[in-house]
This record gives C-alpha cells, structure tokens and sequence, in this order.
C-alpha cells in the first residue's frame, strides 16, 4: 500500500507503525503459522509485505526458502530491507520490489507459492490481486491467504465507545475502498478464480477467566490496533476526541477487569493453482 496512493493507509506509515506490524506479526504468529506449512516451497512470492515483519518469520521458519516481496511503499521497503539486511541467516534470501499487486512485473509461473496476510482488507480490488497471483504462480503451486473478519469482534463488558470507535473504523475502511469483512469472502474469491483443493480455517482469539493474563495481554495488543488509526480517523471526523480518549479508557478498565472477555475470528485460506 503507497503512501501517496488515492486510497489512504487505514494505520498510517509512521515509525512507531512500523513497529507495531512487527509487534502485530509476533504477537500472532502462534495461531496464524499453526498450519502453515511452506516447507516444499523454494521459491516464495508475498503479497504486501510491508516493513517485512511476516518476511522475517517465514524465513526464520523455513530455513530452505527465498522470498520476493512487493509492496506499494517504498518507505515501508526500506524499512524492511534495514530490518530482514540485519537477521542472521537472511542474507540473500529475500528479493523486495516496490510494485502495484495488480498489476505485477513478473512472468508467468515465477514462484511455486504465495502468502498474503492481512492485505486483501486494504485493496479495492482483491480478485484482481489474486487472479495476478494465480497467474505468476506455477501449476500445483500453494497460496495461503490469511483475513480479517471484523465483524466477529466482542468484548464484555459492554463498553460504548468502544463499539463507536469500531464501527467508525470498519466504515472509515469501507469507504476507503477496503474490506474489513474479506475474510468470509475468500473461499468465493478462490473458487472464481479457478484455484483448486479449497480449504478454509476460522481461527480465533477466545479469551476468559481460563486465561487472565493472555487476555489482558490481548486486549491492551488491540488498543494499540485500535489507536494506529485514530489519526486517520479524526482527520476524516469519523470520530471524536471524546470517543477515542473513551475508547482508550474502556480498553484499559476490561483488561483489567476480573471477568471480561475477548473474542475476535478471523480466516485462513489454502489452495493450488
């Protein structure tokens, strides 16, 4: 995503952004990598890669793999480059291109994979991204997609403004050309395409008394997902000062609160060329 495209970045391009994608990738990786398996794969092409935070857990993950990275940003290229030139046992393994998904400089049959997570929400068009991929891709490659599912998200107790800032949010992105509800549309997507061996996973975030400290732990990660857009959100006046201070302030009584509880889905798709 460019930060001088005609669609602006729901979370912006800040630094202190770029760190909370890297925070974000971790902070997931459990639960989104669970059935993952790229292991076969040799020659990696992901969609969107942003500051390389996914980049640098796939290539810690699959020791034989090399990445090629595209991306609209060109600041968030270089921030990528920076951080994956300083890992151990990346070097020359990861090829990063500023480049329009839709449109991708890449011959026919390139790469034997492809791995997009959390994109597809901030692209007008998603079936045009993955019709590119499919074609990039060679016959009986493996794509994993994973999406957001925004509507999904509960928190008790009930808090107000929570659910106005959140609402705001989903609508801010809508009307940006974004889809914060793809993730239920993904087998649909494959399907018109003509991928192959369609799966599709739920995967969730349910956290309750069983688990107090990962759910506090979760919820305070969300307030900052929450905050990386406030910016955006009151310069368009999608929002007040007022609901985002009582946003933040309701985040922080139910992650402390004895009793609360968190729930949050999203999806994960697999299939072939």
């Amino acid at each position: 995503m460019s930060e001088t495209s005609s669609f602006p970045y729901l979370h912006g391009f800040t630094q202190d952004e770029q760190e909370r994608l890297r925070k974000q990738a971790r902070f997931g990786e459990f639960t989104v990598y669970q059935n993952i398996n790229l292991s076969s794969v040799q020659h990696l092409l992901e969609v969107g890669c942003g500051v390389g935070a996914q980049s640098e857990i796939l290539l810690r993950r699959f020791p034989d793999l090399k990445i090629t990275g595209i991306d609209r940003s060109t600041k968030q290229l270089q921030a990528a480059k920076t951080r994956l030139s300083s890992l151990p046992g990346a070097a020359g393994r990861f090829d990063l291109k500023e480049m329009d998904a839709t449109a991708m400089k890449f011959s026919s049959n390139s790469f034997d994979g492809a791995f997009l997570c959390w994109i597809l929400e901030h692209v007008p068009d998603p079936i045009r991204v993955l019709s590119e991929v499919r074609r990039v891709l060679r016959p009986g490659s493996v794509i994993y997609i994973t999406e957001v599912m925004n509507a999904s998200f509960f928190l008790d107790p009930y808090s107000p403004n929570v659910w106005k800032y959140w609402m705001a949010f989903n609508e801010y992105q809508l009307e940006q050309q974004g889809d914060p509800f793809v993730g239920a549309k993904l087998g649909n997507f494959l399907l018109q395409l003509g991928y192959r061996d369609i799966q599709t996973e739920v995967k969730t975030w349910f956290l309750d008394n069983r688990s107090p400290q990962a759910r506090k732990d979760c919820i305070e990660y969300w307030t900052e997902l929450l905050l990386s857009a406030s910016d955006q959100l009151l310069a368009a006046k999608c929002v007040s000062e007022e609901v985002v201070q009582g946003m933040k302030d309701e985040m922080a009584k139910v992650a402390s609160d004895p009793n609360a509880v968190f729930y949050y889905s999203f999806v994960q798709a697999r299939a072939h060329t």
